[in-house]
């Protein structure tokens, strides 16, 4: 399946139930090279993945199993002892993340991006080093179904002109 780019972006969503049919690990890296793409601040590459196994995966206990995902994924920001630092590392890794998401989309592929890991005890399990950031971990899979879009704030009411 191949796709623009203005239609991936407008077409691709959170997935919440994946089929079970296993994702090649090989794909899921070209989308993450592919990922490497994003902008970074003075090619810092801040962003750190870690493959979710299944006995990791059933301590995090998470409600729906990430909709049955075949395979999950932790993302995690580079820290940093200078506050602006640490934020440019967020927004660059939060770049990839979208990146990464759309590379999968592109494929035929969806995600399910959840926040959870970022809560004390998520960390704890993953054993996120105190100093990086969660982005969020990631269920990756075939989606079972692609929910439709939700409705749009327009964005005429979001622009702003100065002088």
């Amino acid at each position: 399946m191949t796709m623009n780019t203005i239609e991936a972006i407008k077409t691709r969503r959170n997935i919440k139930q994946f089929k079970a049919d296993p994702i090649d690990k090989s794909k899921v890296i070209s989308w993450l090279e592919a990922a490497t793409f994003s902008p970074n601040h003075r090619m810092t590459e801040p962003w750190r993945i870690t493959f979710v196994g299944p006995e990791t995966r059933a301590k995090l206990n998470h409600k729906t199993d990430f909709g049955g995902a075949p395979l999950v994924l932790l993302l995690t920001s580079q820290g940093s002892a200078m506050p602006i630092e640490q934020e440019e590392n967020a927004y660059a890794t939060a770049c990839f993340a979208q990146s990464f998401m759309l590379a999968a989309h592109s494929e035929g592929a969806g995600t399910f991006w959840s926040s959870m890991a970022a809560a004390p005890r998520m960390r704890e399990i993953l054993g996120v080093p105190e100093a990086e950031v969660v982005i969020g971990i990631f269920g990756v899979g075939y989606p079972q179904e692609v929910p439709p879009a939700k409705d749009r704030i327009s964005i005429e009411s979001k622009l702003t002109e100065l002088p």
